[in-house]
């Protein structure tokens, strides 16, 4: 790995298997895991930079996704601990949709994307990833942006860190 900036990944082939360093991740592995469920405990910090959290609405917040499919992955979540869409009152749900509109208006002007992906997945079965608490995802899409890295070996390239996203959109929803 040498000559390579530790906020890089690299790819190596040794011998017949290939090998990702991806060492910002070591952080995560050995850190403390998160007890609860982070859609409620974050948005009761109020360090929002270190949590993500680009914007509070009243219903609802928008945050970064820590694990993003692309740069600018965004989450537009209820206060209100939820399953499910059903759960919520109609105006919580009308304030969520305004804050996926106001996401989308931002990230069409921060990042030009070609298209976007929004959306929610109910339940682990439907890939939510944090099934208890719904929440809508937000991706930019660039034509191009599914590459040979994730067709062939099933990784994500996202060329862009965390904190460099978040110092570029915080503006946009101030």
């Amino acid at each position: 790995m040498g000559g390579f900036a530790k906020n890089h990944a690299v790819i190596e082939r040794k011998g017949p298997m290939k090998h990702l360093w991806a060492p910002w991740r070591m952080p995560y592995i050995k850190g403390e895991k998160h007890v609860g469920c982070i859609l409620c405990s974050k948005p009761k910090d109020t360090n929002d930079e270190e949590n993500l959290i680009l914007y509070r609405g009243e219903a609802g917040f928008v945050m970064m996704n820590l694990y993003p499919y692309n740069n600018g992955h965004l989450m537009i979540s209820p206060y209100q601990h939820a399953a499910s869409l059903e759960e919520l009152p109609d105006e919580t749900l009308s304030a969520l949709i305004l804050l996926m509109k106001k996401s989308i208006i931002v990230l069409r002007e921060a990042f030009k994307p070609n298209g976007i992906n929004a959306g929610l997945n109910l339940g682990s079965a439907a890939g939510a990833g944090i099934d208890d608490h719904m929440h809508f995802h937000i991706v930019p899409r660039w034509g191009g942006d599914t590459n040979f890295m994730t067709v062939v070996s099933d990784v994500r390239v996202v060329p862009e860190s965390l904190e460099e996203t978040y110092q570029e959109l915080k503006p946009y929803f101030n």
